[in-house]
């Protein structure tokens, strides 16, 4: 039941480190190709200092955006970002808790948040986002997931440079294969993981019209 994110220091070191992430703009260049132009609104979970939300915003500028996080360094963060822009709303919620009544999005993305989530409420808010969006509406989740084997969750910290003893015990992996069945269960179509490399995974579904 570890979550370090309410630690200054864990959230500064993670920002620090953000960019160094390898293949993580592939990733997100995936996803913004299916976030279409026309969107909306756009709820960002566990938005961190809002790069996700600023990348969509470069051909999305009008749209109506809220942000989501609990971490008060991430929060000071993404408000500084976003200060002046009156089409993003940030909103200090932690996702332990079941999401608020915030009206129908037309896309639902996450980067890099949902894995910090014990396995039960990962489903239960997978269940909320469906309920969330719009028919038509997109959930993208590029998300930290785990690996087959120990073997290769020790090749990916190698890969990130990380030991297993600086392993962050924040994290709750969980494989792609669940979490996909998950969400064609849920009633999402499309259901697939769109992109990986090692434990990165962008895992996407569209509510069905």
């Amino acid at each position: 039941m570890v979550n370090l994110w309410t630690s200054a220091n864990h959230a500064l070191r993670y920002l620090a480190e953000a960019d160094r992430i390898p293949h993580r703009t592939e990733g997100e260049a995936v996803l913004l190709e299916h976030v279409p132009k026309t969107v909306k609104r756009i709820l960002d979970l566990g938005t961190g200092d809002g790069r996700l939300l600023a990348l969509l915003k470069i051909e999305r500028p009008n749209v109506q955006s809220v942000a989501i996080d609990f971490s008060p360094t991430m929060l000071e963060v993404v408000k500084t970002r976003f200060a002046g822009d009156s089409t993003v709303q940030v909103i200090t919620h932690n996702m332990d808790e079941p999401l608020l009544e915030l009206g129908l999005f037309d896309a639902v993305v996450s980067s890099f948040a949902i894995h910090h989530l014990i396995h039960e409420r990962k489903l239960s808010l997978y269940t909320e986002i469906f309920h969330l969006l719009e028919p038509g509406g997109i959930f993208c989740n590029l998300e930290h997931v785990a690996s087959p084997t120990p073997k290769l969750h020790e090749h990916f910290l190698q890969a990130i440079g990380r030991t297993l003893e600086q392993d962050d015990p924040s994290n709750k992996l969980l494989d792609v294969e669940t979490q996909l069945r998950w969400l064609q269960d849920i009633g999402f179509t499309d259901v697939d993981c769109y992109w990986k490399w090692l434990e990165l995974a962008l895992l996407i579904g569209v509510k069905p019209e």
